[in-house]
C-alpha cells in the first residue's frame, strides 16, 4: 500500500536527471529498469533505482489503486531494439515497431491514476519521434507546452496535462 504522503509520481524516473531534490519525500519514482553503480562503465556512479520497478504501461496493482495529483512522465527519446551505447543504457529506449501503442497504453494508464485536477507533465525530445507523432497517439490534448529555440539535432519540449472532471464545465 502507498501511503498518502505520496501524492506526486515520477513514471520513467531513470536516473532522476532533472529533479532538483532526487529523493523528494512526497514522491513515488518508478522505472522498468533497476541498474547498479557501475552499470555504464563510462559513468561509474550512474545508478537507476525506483521505488518500485514498474512498467508504465502496465502498472501493478499497487499503484493503479492510487490517486496522485502530480504525474512526472519522462519518456524515453529514442527507439532501438538493444540498449547499447551511453546514452540508450542512461535513458532507455522505445521499441521502434509497437511504440505509438506503448505510449497510447502508457498515458491511459497514468491518466486513470491522475487525481481530478491534477496535473500530468510529459518531457519529450524530438530526437526519433516527432512532437506531431507523439501527440497523435496521446488521446488527450496538453493545455500548453514551452518551445524552445534549440538549432540543435532535437528540440525538448515539456507538455502540461490536467484532468479536468467532464462535468464541471456543464
Amino acid at each position: 500500500m502507498i501511503g498518502n504522503e505520496k501524492f506526486i509520481l515520477d513514471a520513467c524516473c531513470g536516473m532522476r536527471y532533472m529533479w532538483y531534490n532526487k529523493h523528494h519525500p512526497n514522491t513515488l519514482y518508478i522505472d522498468i529498469r533497476k541498474e547498479e553503480k557501475g552499470f555504464i562503465k563510462d559513468c561509474p556512479e550512474v545508478c537507476i533505482k525506483p521505488d518500485i520497478q514498474a512498467d508504465f504501461t502496465d502498472l501493478p496493482k499497487e499503484i493503479k489503486e492510487h490517486k496522485f495529483k502530480l504525474i512526472v512522465w519522462d519518456i524515453p527519446h529514442f527507439k532501438s531494439r538493444k540498449l547499447t551505447g551511453v546514452l540508450l543504457k542512461k535513458f532507455g529506449s522505445l521499441h521502434p515497431e509497437t511504440w505509438p501503442y506503448d505510449v497510447n497504453k502508457g498515458f491511459k494508464e497514468l491518466w486513470g491514476i491522475l487525481d481530478n485536477y491534477g496535473v500530468l507533465i510529459m518531457k519529450f525530445s524530438d530526437y526519433h519521434v516527432k512532437f506531431d507523432a507523439i501527440l497523435d497517439v496521446i488521446p488527450e490534448k496538453p493545455l500548453f507546452y514551452n518551445k524552445n529555440n534549440s538549432k540543435g539535432v532535437s528540440e525538448t519540449r515539456w507538455f502540461c496535462f490536467m484532468k479536468i472532471p467532464l462535468d464541471v464545465n456543464k
